[in-house]
């Protein structure tokens, strides 16, 4: 889980909205997978200790159609961690919310920029 510090970090870079929501379900993500794992360190939970911790939550058990999808949801976000992580040089359970906001920082830089001028037609 977040703390109202984290919350706070998050909320006050200059992202776009759209980044800094991303950025916010990328963090609760792996705040999530820290937890399942019991450690700040090392690769990711594999699927099975994860739907075994869902299965462990009765507000998540409670719901099939919920679990189905909080699990998928957080294989989509093990999948983004680890990518970030492997650009970080780190591992995905190593990565700190600095690493996460560096990296959305560059994400919307490279969707932002204008895309290179064309070009120019060859002479003659």
């Amino acid at each position: 889980m977040l703390s109202p510090d984290e919350l706070q970090e998050l909320e006050a870079t200059l992202l776009p909205t759209l980044e800094r929501h991303h950025l916010r379900l990328l963090a609760h993500g792996l705040r999530t997978l820290q937890a399942i794992a019991g450690r700040r360190i090392g690769e990711l939970p594999p699927d099975t200790e994860v739907a075994a911790w869902a299965a462990d939550q009765p507000l998540i058990a409670a719901d099939a159609g919920f679990e189905e999808a909080f699990l998928t949801q957080m294989g989509h976000v093990a999948t983004q961690l680890a990518a970030v992580a492997a650009a970080a040089s780190k591992e995905p359970l190593g990565l700190e919310l600095a690493d996460l906001v560096h990296w959305a920082t560059e994400e919307a830089d490279r969707r932002l920029r204008p895309p290179a001028a064309p070009p120019a037609p060859p002479p003659g």
